[in-house]
């Protein structure tokens, strides 16, 4: 049996941190889907098409080059369920499909429309993310929910997309990243040239 870890991301913009989740990830599994998405429980992002372009940079930027981490736009839905489905359709029925939530969703996961029915399709990886501790309470919801939950052992590094867009934080993101970011003048703190 075939196993693909879905690694969707609402992340504005995507940061080393990300990357790290990647490495480990295709470490792993067999494969590892990667999509930008809408996230219905935030405001004010970046249209998603600068947030795939920067994922894709990001995953073509991987070192070493990761042959097993694929691209997948078309998985991108605000409801997980409807990204599913789309797997499904596209790498049939005989695969183990692994939804990777970051720390910070498992408190919100058990609003998501139809989670129910979502975990029966899916086995959920959680990755601690720094300032967001594992919701014991949380975890325990979604255990009752029907989820299959491992926590990934992996210290994410302790950068954000918010650090970032605030302060211009350079070690947050890869250079194509940056270069993306100025090229389309993407956030309000780029107003000076990179200087990489």
């Amino acid at each position: 049996m075939v196993n693909i870890a879905l690694f969707g991301t609402s992340a504005d913009p995507p940061t080393s941190a990300h990357q790290a989740i990647l490495n480990w990830l295709a470490d792993r599994y067999d494969h590892v889907a990667v999509w930008a998405s809408d996230n219905p429980f935030k405001s004010h992002q970046t249209p998603l098409e600068h947030r795939s372009t920067m994922l894709r940079l990001l995953i073509e930027n991987a070192t070493p080059p990761k042959g097993n981490i694929g691209f997948y736009p078309f998985l991108s839905s605000p409801r997980t369920l409807e990204t599913v489905a789309q797997a499904r359709r596209y790498w049939g029925t005989n695969v183990d499909l692994t939804l990777v939530i970051g720390s910070d969703l498992v408190s919100q996961m058990p609003r998501w429309h139809q989670v129910e029915e979502l975990l029966k399709q899916v086995q959920l990886l959680v990755v601690p993310r720094p300032g967001y501790s594992i919701d014991e309470e949380g975890i325990a919801e979604l255990t009752q929910l029907g989820a299959i939950i491992a926590i990934a052992d992996l210290q994410v590094p302790a950068v954000s997309s918010t650090a970032y867009r605030e302060n211009r934080d350079k070690e947050a993101v890869a250079a194509p990243v940056e270069e993306y970011i100025h090229q389309e003048q993407l956030y309000e703190c780029q107003d000076a040239a990179p200087s990489r």
